[in-house]
């Protein structure tokens, strides 16, 4: 059997590098990278494809168009996002989304839109289907039993809060509703999220002086949970989910796209409504002409933090 050849668009973030031994092991060959330059400089895609024995770098998304059979695209500025996908859509080749998957409800609407007219399109954080996440969801508590929890994250609201959200999605599952701003503290926003159902549940993102690991308190109607992430093994539990769709061993999406983007529309709420003065923001209700969160000042934040300008402090 030929195995599958994979594209890395953008090497912004340290996941290329730690996908790239896991997607060998897991059979598939990393055959091209392309780097558009938002964080790195001219030259590091190439001493990345040497110090990862990738045999070709291009120079357009096209080139990766031609040699890849599935695309990753890894950019750290959301606002890419669609301009990177298109080319792969139109083509025909899967396509593999890194968190967040968007940051405004436009781009949001149009991945939507590709998916709904058959576009293999899948992604997002690993943590909504980290080992300790399927732990939980095994023991399949009734929503009934519920009482309400509290999960969380350091570093950013956003590129790397949103990897609370998706916990959270993991832990209750989809059918988020509703985000409201509860609170802002010690660096952090804290947002309670809303289930159709009625199940709530708060998150706490943002900068703090140190680091925190990913964490949720769990309480249901008869016990009480901790949950810490073992980081070690969350990049293989993503590729274990996504893989068998991307490489069309199977038709099924691990989670429909419509709910995958629920995560990110969360985020998105909840942001409005501290805009808002902490008003209950619907996801339903979230304009499609929202700014959401700016990809292009991250992405420039990301970079001078890994090559801080001449002259000038961070």
């Amino acid at each position: 059997m030929t195995r599958k050849k994979i594209g890395l668009v953008d090497l912004d973030t340290s996941h290329p590098a730690s996908f790239v031994p896991i997607l060998r092991e897991m059979g598939y060959e990393v055959a091209t990278i392309f780097d558009g330059g938002t964080v790195h400089p001219a030259g590091y895609a190439e001493r990345f494809a040497h110090q990862h024995s990738i045999p070709h770098v291009a120079s357009s998304l096209q080139e990766v168009v031609q040699k890849a059979d599935i695309a990753f695209l890894h950019g750290c500025n959301w606002e890419l996002r669609t301009e990177r996908a298109r080319p792969f859509i139109e083509a025909g080749i899967p396509v593999f989304l890194d968190k967040p998957v968007a940051g405004s409800p436009e781009h949001l609407r149009i991945l939507a839109d590709w998916a709904k007219q058959g576009a293999v399109l899948t992604g997002g954080s690993a943590l909504r289907v980290s080992d300790e996440v399927k732990a939980w969801q095994a023991e399949a508590i009734p929503p009934d039993e519920w009482v309400y929890g509290l999960a969380g994250c350091a570093i950013d609201e956003f590129n790397y809060g949103i990897h609370a959200y998706a916990m959270v999605q993991g832990l209750l599952g989809p059918g988020i509703a509703a985000a409201q701003h509860k609170s802002s503290q010690g660096g952090q926003r804290q947002v309670e999220l809303t289930w159709a159902d009625g199940r709530r549940f708060l998150i706490s993102v943002g900068e703090t002086k140190g680091y925190l690991p990913f964490y949720a308190n769990l309480v249901t109607q008869t016990t009480t949970h901790y949950i810490r992430t073992d980081n070690s093994k969350l990049y293989r539990a993503l590729l274990n989910e996504v893989m068998p769709y991307l490489s069309g061993d199977t038709t099924e999406p691990p989670i429909p796209f419509d709910l995958l983007i629920e995560i990110e529309l969360a985020a998105l709420a909840a942001k409005l409504s501290e805009e808002q003065g902490g008003r209950r923001i619907e996801l339903a209700d979230i304009p499609l002409n929202y700014a959401g969160y700016d990809g292009q000042a991250f992405a420039q934040s990301y970079r001078d933090a890994k090559y801080p300008p001449v002259g000038g402090a961070v």
